[in-house]
């Protein structure tokens, strides 16, 4: 077993105090040395964390103690390391950016459990459509499923067109963890698809429980390991190197920052151009060190977690912070 766990959760519930829940839970992360991603918002929570194995269950327990993220999914995955430098937790308007004229809470696409989702992968009635971004599904996605050349979930609207046809077919969205197609799905609905359903959990908890059988690729993830396995039963790599076309699945950061493209590169040219993208990037005076993974998290500037909380309340002076235990 790896002494870290990487959790991936979304909950769309009201919260009203906003800024309250944040410091609250802000602070509860401080206390067990969790690092990641949470966004607060009216319409909900969605999260990334990642800690030691007994403050990540101690999380889970906090969350799920609280009435409205009771019944909250985590998809839950061991690693060897923390997958965050940092710890955010903000207020935003949505959960996940998407300006959607949609309320999940009010209708949505019905939700698919990943072992009937196996099931239907059968059927010929059954569309599977991609809600992330371009190079999102550029690494990896279902065998045969439709993708949109977008950015963000925002773009949406300006590609339904492309799916017009298939209004009475069953279309299934799918996404990283879930949370896109709750909107992205009721939006459909809205533009008069009749037979709507989602991947409950995501291609994440399709991998953890049913072995990711026909997701081509890896998936792209938000933190430190920027792609996942997630097909153990049928594996195959969908992706080529951005420089010499081959077969390539290892995501990399082009080492110039003012670039900081996003595309597969392989080994031989990631050392060949220094973690570059191009001869033009290898030569840049921004590129940054290569160190063999292609990964750059943003400068630290000698980061504190407790920082954040501080910040964003404009503490005055005098004010007690709670203290970090060490493990």
């Amino acid at each position: 077993m790896k002494p870290y766990r990487v959790l991936l959760y979304y909950k769309y519930v009201p919260i009203e105090d906003v800024d309250s829940y944040r410091d609250e839970h802000h602070l509860f992360c401080l206390e067990y040395n969790l690092l990641g991603r949470v966004i607060v918002a009216p319409e909900g929570l969605n999260g990334t964390v990642s800690g030691l194995v007994a403050d990540c269950e101690a999380y889970i327990k906090y969350l799920q103690a609280d009435e409205r993220f009771a019944d909250t999914q985590f998809k839950i995955e061991e690693h060897d390391l923390p997958a965050f430098q940092k710890l955010h937790v903000r207020v935003k308007k949505e959960i996940v950016h998407s300006d959607l004229p949609v309320d999940p809470l009010k209708k949505t696409g019905k939700h698919l459990e990943p072992s009937e989702l196996k099931e239907m992968l059968h059927d010929p009635d059954v569309v599977l459509v991609d809600m992330r971004s371009n190079y999102e599904h550029a690494v990896g996605k279902f065998k045969g499923a439709i993708t949109f050349d977008m950015e963000n979930l925002r773009e949406l609207p300006q590609h339904v067109h492309e799916i017009e046809s298939l209004k009475n077919k069953k279309i299934v969205t799918y996404c990283t963890g879930g949370i896109k197609c709750e909107k992205a799905s009721a939006y459909l609905l809205e533009q008069g698809f009749t037979d709507v359903y989602q991947l409950h959990g995501g291609i994440i908890r399709y991998g953890l429980e049913e072995g990711g059988e026909n997701f081509d690729g890896k998936c792209y993830v938000f933190d430190n390991r920027v792609v996942v396995d997630v097909n153990t039963v049928n594996p195959t790599v969908v992706s080529t190197c951005y420089v010499c076309g081959t077969s390539c699945d290892r995501m990399v950061n082009c080492a110039n920052c003012e670039c900081n493209r996003h595309v597969p590169i392989c080994e031989k040219c990631g050392e060949a151009l220094e973690g570059a993208c191009s001869p033009t990037c290898q030569a840049h005076p921004q590129k940054r060190p290569y160190d063999g993974t292609g990964y750059y998290p943003s400068a630290s500037n000698h980061y504190n977690p407790k920082q954040g909380y501080i910040s964003l309340r404009k503490a005055p002076k005098g004010t007690q912070e709670s203290k970090s235990r060490t493990v």
